[in-house]
């Protein structure tokens, strides 16, 4: 399950490209104090199989699948 913690910002709007680039499926929770209760202080955050990546780590994970198109 992958789910992408965003409030629209540049840089979300960035990853979210990616994501859809490769064609990977994922969940958007855009709720500010669901992301607060998360303990994520920094957006976007991507969460893999329960594991939080940042902007940097998620953007390298992205580039590391194959494509799904």
């Amino acid at each position: 399950m992958i789910i992408l913690y965003s409030t629209h910002c540049p840089r979300c709007t960035v990853l979210e490209k990616k994501l859809n680039s490769k064609g990977i499926k994922y969940d958007i929770v855009d709720d500010e104090d669901t992301i607060v209760n998360k303990g994520f202080m920094t957006v976007p955050m991507l969460e893999v199989d329960g594991q939080a990546l940042d902007f940097g780590k998620a953007v390298k994970w992205v580039g590391e699948q194959p494509d799904e198109n």
